[in-house]
């Protein structure tokens, strides 16, 4: 099979995609501290303390730190018990992360004269800085990084231009469609849309998302993704079924398992495909949920809400 190119995924009026989204994100967009600086320091901070925490968590303990250790200097002589105690005061995740943070600002201090690299293979040397966090300190600091391809772009490319669900394919696309030499504002732009107008739940007209018309998922109105699997038909579902005992037992309080089947679905025989043992596993799963409770009275099962 030949590899699709990114012409074969990307409008013809590219240039024009570009523009629109770069125009759009620097009209208006979320006002992070982090983004008013080309320092890389308090980017690579910010990117640390970013991983797996909503961004919006992130703004206080980010000020808070950088008043603690203003510089990188201040960062590497600091006492690494004090880092991993702010980090565990603040909540923000794995305390390795910290270390790894007091290492690196060492590694800058000591190897590099205080400077840090400028190109994400030489962050990447680093101690814990990832590919990711390289790239995402060389675009910012250094406008030197490559396309970011993080969670959120990959559901726009996907839902935007159909691009498959393959790490190379979203490579290959993201690095194409990022302007030469502007790594800074297209990353961030990019991560923008995936942020407030591509979301799981997308707000595309709420947004003014630029890429309307061009999106594919626009036009039909499939916006499943990587992230977004498509939803389970609700009828008949076990969803359903769940629901349906709660809504029973809510009315009748507690009832025998023979007499709350054929309330939940019409087709219940205690032998047959809506059989008991159907039920009782069904209702062992609200049980373990703790929304109900299973017991044995007289030789029968009986059901009620916990």
């Amino acid at each position: 099979m030949t590899e699709a190119s990114g012409d074969d995924f990307l409008p013809d009026d590219a240039d024009r995609v570009r523009a629109a989204l770069i125009e759009w994100y620097e009209d208006d967009h979320r006002e992070y501290p982090w983004r008013e600086t080309t320092d890389p320091y308090p980017i690579l901070v910010s990117e640390v303390m970013s991983q797996q925490t909503q961004l919006d968590r992130v703004v206080d303990a980010w000020a808070d730190f950088l008043d603690r250790w203003p510089t990188v200097e201040d960062l590497a002589a600091a006492d690494r018990a004090d880092i991993v105690g702010f980090w565990t005061d603040h909540s923000l995740g794995y305390n390795n992360r910290a270390k790894y943070l007091h290492e690196a600002a060492r590694e800058v201090r000591d190897e590099h004269g205080g400077q840090f690299p400028r190109d994400p293979d030489g962050l990447q040397e680093l101690m814990g800085v990832g590919p990711y966090t390289a790239n995402a300190v060389a675009s910012f600091a250094f406008d030197n990084g490559d396309a970011v391809v993080d969670t959120n772009v990959r559901r726009v490319l996907y839902r935007a231009f159909g691009v498959p669900d393959e790490d190379d394919a979203f490579e290959r696309i993201a690095g194409q469609l990022m302007p030469d030499g502007e790594s800074r504002v297209w990353n961030n732009a990019i991560m923008e849309l995936g942020g407030v107008a591509c979301t799981k739940t997308p707000a595309c007209d709420g947004a003014a998302c630029p890429w309307r018309k061009w999106c594919d998922a626009y036009e039909t109105g499939d916006f499943t993704a990587p992230d977004v699997p498509t939803q389970p038909e609700f009828e008949g579902s076990r969803r359903q079924f769940r629901g349906r005992v709660i809504s029973v037992l809510r009315d009748a309080d507690e009832l025998p398992l023979d007499d709350l089947g054929p309330r939940v679905r019409v087709d219940y025989v205690p032998d047959g495909e809506g059989s008991r043992e159907w039920l009782r596993e069904l209702v062992s799963d609200l049980e373990a949920d703790g929304l109900v409770e299973l017991d044995t009275r007289d030789g029968d099962a009986v059901v009620r809400l916990q």
